[in-house]
């Protein structure tokens, strides 16, 4: 893959998009990590993809796709063009689609706290509002403890929303002293 986005010409995006409506996962999942490797040039035609395609498989597939992006590429800004999309991707009435973009914001991590944020305290949609829970804890945004706790404490909430913002909680904690001990 890292040699594919090397020696990348103008119909290699082309062509990997076009395999993302391939029924062979494997080879489907191929094109995704491809397409992260060569990462910010891929963006442009993964976000149209994703909001103009009627396929459900493609829409997720473009968005593990930005996820793979912001994986491959850490220290680089992830577009904003691609937080674009995956803000649509959360509102797509797919679950497989949406539940890949909460967990593709994750993923990017810090410069979408506050998107994930305002999500949550939004959708009446549970699976959603557990997948940006399990990106908050996930992040490893020492903000997001005061988030997680408060739906931890909050008799009103849903008790498995209660439960998964333990659990990331204690993620959380994991995550930020294990980049703590990075920095060391």
């Amino acid at each position: 893959m890292q040699e594919l986005a090397e020696v990348r010409d103008e119909q290699t995006i082309p062509r990997l998009m076009e395999i993302l409506d391939e029924e062979d996962v494997a080879y489907r999942r191929a094109a995704v990590k491809a397409l992260g490797v060569i990462g910010e040039d891929a963006v442009p035609s993964l976000v149209e993809v994703l909001l103009e395609s009627d396929n459900a498989t493609v829409r997720a597939s473009c968005t593990k796709a930005l996820a793979q992006v912001s994986f491959n590429h850490p220290g680089d800004p992830f577009p904003e063009e691609g937080i674009r999309g995956l803000k649509a991707a959360i509102d797509d009435p797919n679950p497989v689609v949406h539940i890949a973009g909460a967990m593709a914001l994750g993923q990017i991590g810090s410069p979408v706290f506050e998107l994930v944020v305002e999500v949550l305290e939004t959708t009446e949609n549970l699976a959603l509002a557990v997948a940006l829970i399990n990106a908050l804890g996930s992040m490893g945004d020492s903000r997001a403890k005061e988030v997680l706790s408060r739906l931890e404490q909050d008799e009103s909430k849903d008790s498995y929303i209660r439960e998964s913002a333990t659990s990331a909680l204690s993620r959380l904690d994991q995550v930020i002293g294990f980049r703590n001990l990075g920095s060391a």
